[in-house]
């Protein structure tokens, strides 16, 4: 009986206990609360800070409430709501649906710049003691951003327990910006904040760093001085390299367009100005495809482009055979109406596709492995363009493959050295100008399935890389595929590099003046076909 007594006792104390601290709790977050009805930026800033302090499970969705302008108040009823999208009000406090028609004054609980970093340090200091290691790198950078010092004592118990390396540097790096600029922090404190800002090494600790008040003593002003030039040094190398990794993307996309160029320039002798219109045509088949795709299988979308790629090649490759048994056969040796015949089909065929299309962009999206970009030390590095340049390598070797291993290759090289000989070995060279015209074009066509995911896709899509494209083949070697794979890297780094000091414009007309120079002294490019019956 006095047993039963006992554990009666201690159920009620703990009941007891629960209810106290439930209240108390409450009482908290509704004193919180109170300040987001004084319409005042201070005071929303205290409750901000408060609300966050509340230890309540409600203050995550309040303080995002109060980001997305969904937090709501009556000056009338002293009371906070929640807004959703629907219009429903919810009172903040407890969740529940505001009972009775909504209050005559309400409104908007008003923030600022101020406050949405003082806001995005409340979430941060609410989350970094999440579970999930990634939410807890979030939040040390948000905590970073705001160096606000109320999250700093979080911010200690956060770093004490936890056992991620990159986290836990992430939260010292945090630490380290609210140091900076806290009052009553001795110069040994900061020092090591200015060390770690410096090892960051990036604009934002950059900007850290600059801000630092000018009455700090002479030995951490001289140790942010060291940091900040440390930092602009750093930052300058990492810009040369992002410039690179520029040009090298640049170089990838033009060595996809060229490289069709290449086969059927150095082959036949063809000026091809419809190339271009082989890659738009690529480009359209994507479309097309992912179109399909969307209407009867959405599933598939991530498979979209290697769908696309052998119809485009087929595609192209079929216009191609066409166009040089229609039209291109008629006209061998005959460089200027090459020239202006293959000119006068583009447009039509511009013309035809934006008949059937219409003249605006098409919407061409990227799988998502190809989706987001990464950091790669100090440059980012977007999975589209790193996919880009890898497939235009895979199709540079494959091609390479084609050329030295196959039947087909040993003949398209024998034309290309000597067409009388190869003609009279018995080799059909009208047959041969047609399947390397029909490669030329099917390259072209995976080439715009590759630059669907980096450009717009319209009818003027191959305008932008035509010349560009001879370019890459002139200045190479006419003919030679490693020509054109040294040329169209270099001319895209040497773009990238010149473009800001003189601009996109004045960098293209430059690099179109070198290469004329260029030309003049070696008129067969880098790279020339060598041999003593290669054809003038």
């Amino acid at each position: 009986m006095r047993f039963g007594r006992a554990c009666l006792l201690i159920l009620l104390l703990g009941f007891g206990l629960y209810v106290g601290c439930s209240g108390a709790h409450a009482a908290s977050l509704d004193e919180a609360l109170s300040h987001f009805a004084a319409d005042d930026f201070d005071q929303t800033e205290i409750g901000i800070n408060e609300v966050a302090a509340s230890g309540s499970p409600r203050a995550e969705i309040i303080l995002r409430a109060l980001q997305n302008d969904q937090l709501m108040f009556s000056a009338a009823r002293k009371t906070v709501y929640i807004q959703d999208d629907s219009g429903k009000l919810f009172d903040a406090a407890t969740g529940e649906p505001a009972a009775g028609a909504p209050p005559d004054d309400l409104d908007n609980v008003r923030i600022n710049n101020r406050l949405r970093g003082t806001i995005e340090a409340a979430l941060g200091t609410l989350t970094l003691l999440s579970k999930d290691a990634d939410t807890r790198f979030k939040a040390a950078q948000a905590v970073f951003k705001s160096h606000e010092a109320s999250a700093l004592p979080t911010l200690e118990k956060a770093i004490a327990q936890e056992a991620n390396s990159s986290v836990k540097l992430a939260m010292e790096q945090a630490r380290a910006a609210i140091f900076l600029n806290m009052p009553g922090v001795s110069d040994a404190q900061k020092l090591a904040a200015i060390a770690m800002l410096r090892h960051r090494g990036d604009q934002d600790a950059l900007a850290l760093l600059a801000d630092i008040p000018s009455h700090e003593s002479p030995q951490v002003a001289r140790a942010a001085l060291d940091a900040i030039q440390a930092i602009q040094t750093r930052l300058a190398e990492w810009d040369v390299v992002q410039d690179a990794w520029y040009g090298i993307s640049l170089g990838s996309v033009l060595l996809l367009a060229a490289i069709g160029l290449a086969i059927t320039f150095g082959v036949m002798g063809v000026i091809n100005m419809a190339h271009g219109e082989m890659v738009m045509l690529g480009a359209y088949v994507t479309f097309f495809v992912q179109e399909a795709i969307r209407r009867y299988d959405p599933a598939l979308f991530d498979y979209s482009l290697a769908i696309a790629l052998p119809l485009a090649f087929l595609f192209s490759g079929i216009i191609g055979i066409l166009i040089e048994r229609s039209i291109i056969r008629f006209l061998y040796g005959r460089p200027l109406e090459t020239l202006l015949a293959t000119w006068g089909l583009s447009l039509v065929l511009q013309q035809a596709v934006r008949t059937i299309f219409g003249p605006d962009n098409r919407n061409v999206g990227n799988p998502s492995f190809m989706s987001g970009a990464f950091n790669l030390g100090g440059i980012t590095i977007t999975y589209n363009r790193l996919w880009i340049v890898c497939f235009a390598l895979v199709v540079f070797v494959a091609l390479i493959g084609l050329l030295r291993l196959t039947r087909l290759g040993l003949e398209m090289r024998a034309v290309t050295q000597n067409r009388a000989m190869a003609a009279s070995m018995g080799i059909r060279t009208s047959r041969i100008d047609a399947l390397t015209f029909g490669l030329g074009s099917g390259i072209a066509g995976i080439a715009g399935v590759a630059l669907s995911q980096i450009d717009n896709v319209s009818p003027n899509l191959g305008q932008g890389y035509i010349i560009d494209s001879f370019m890459v083949v002139v200045f190479g070697g006419v003919g030679n595929l490693w020509g054109t794979l040294v040329g169209a890297f270099s001319l895209g780094i040497a773009n990238k590099f010149l473009e800001p000091y003189a601009g996109a414009v004045l960098g293209k007309i430059a690099i179109l003046v070198l290469i004329i120079l260029f030309i003049q002294k070696r008129p067969r490019g880098l790279f020339a076909l060598k041999g003593r019956a290669v054809e003038a």
